[in-house]
């Protein structure tokens, strides 16, 4: 299901009686059955953003839209029958901890009425959709963190939603389990047709789960684009900070480890390589064509694994006259190349 927000404005009180804007216009079109990420450091905005888009808070002004209909000004009744069309995972998993997991899948079904049989029939479908068979009478506090989520996940799709909201689903996980959740999660979207909307301060959840990403700075949508895109031509300094400290994965073979070592002041020109540059010999061929050298300050690659791309960044200094690096930079556009000069 798509959703589109538009004008979204949402202020808050502060303990001095002073207002913050903490959602400032926002307008945003979230694709169908789409990864989408909304990233942004902490106090950006996002958490707030995501609570109008889900229908937990309603915006000061503004439409929320699932497809069609608008959202944000139904009914108590209405808004109710909403909700169990959209499924939500945390960061803290919210689990039940008197109840085991099975029991815990099986909590929005009881609420919505479904009958026993029926129960019990979607309480093992959700259990071996995430790979836990044999944890239906498993207490909580016997599951690991990557299992609880995993549990937590399943309890968000046991009614079938349209929409999945996951708010900072990862970050209390160690890398690998975040890589096997995030896995999970791009698995269990292209199963069941989801509109996925992933909230995270990550960009690394962003690479490697997302196939768009809208990125919040002061309540604003500052830059969104397709993430491949955005990591080959980030336009704001908010998205270039993001990739700028993006950690290292020891766990990926040497052809996707994201090695960019990035340093202060050096490099004059930035260069991304999209796709199959990566894995061309592309500064050598610009060397033998144009009177130019480069010298390379920092590089490394980002494999983006919901989109199955590699992108890479280099940064360098071009050095010859201007007119064999004009040269030089057009043929690097050729060959898929983007030189920015960034000082």
């Amino acid at each position: 299901m798509q959703i589109k927000l538009d004008s979204l404005v949402k202020e808050y009180k502060n303990s001095d009686g002073t207002a913050v804007r903490a959602v400032d216009n926002v307008s945003l079109q979230i694709p169908e059955n789409k990864i989408f990420g909304i990233i942004g450091k902490s106090g950006a905005g996002k958490s707030s953003l995501v609570r109008l888009v889900s229908l937990l808070e309603t915006p000061d002004s503004g439409a929320v839209y699932y497809g069609e209909k608008r959202v944000d000004n139904l009914s108590k009744k209405d808004l109710i029958l909403q909700r169990r069309k959209i499924g939500m995972i945390f960061q803290n998993f919210n689990l039940f901890t008197s109840r085991t997991a099975g029991k815990n899948i099986a909590y929005p079904l009881e609420i919505c009425g479904t009958p026993k049989a029926e129960i019990a029939k979607r309480v093992k479908e959700m259990l071996a959709l995430v790979g836990l068979e044999d944890k239906e009478n498993a207490p909580i506090s016997t599951l690991s963190g990557g299992q609880k989520q995993r549990i937590a996940i399943a309890r968000a799709l046991s009614t079938n939603p349209d929409i999945l909201f996951c708010d900072e689903a990862t970050s209390a996980l160690d890398p690998q389990t975040t890589r096997s959740i995030l896995a999970l999660i791009r698995d269990i979207q292209k199963k069941m047709k989801l509109t996925v909307v992933m909230i995270t301060h990550q960009m690394e959840v962003v690479r490697d789960a997302c196939e768009y990403v809208a990125v919040v700075e002061n309540g604003k949508i500052v830059e969104q684009a397709a993430v491949d895109e955005i990591f080959a031509n980030p336009k704001t300094e908010t998205t270039k900070d993001f990739l700028k400290n993006i950690s290292r994965d020891e766990t990926q073979s040497d052809s996707q480890r994201n090695v960019v070592c990035w340093t202060t002041g050096k490099g004059e020109y930035e260069l991304f390589f999209i796709g199959e540059a990566t894995g061309k010999p592309v500064l050598s061929y610009v060397c033998r064509n144009c009177n130019v050298d480069f010298n390379i300050y920092a590089a490394g690659i980002q494999y983006l694994a919901e989109v199955e791309k590699n992108v890479g960044t280099m940064l360098v200094d071009i050095t010859g006259d201007d007119a064999e690096i004009e040269k030089a930079i057009e043929m690097l556009n050729k060959e898929n190349v983007k030189a920015q000069k960034i000082r």
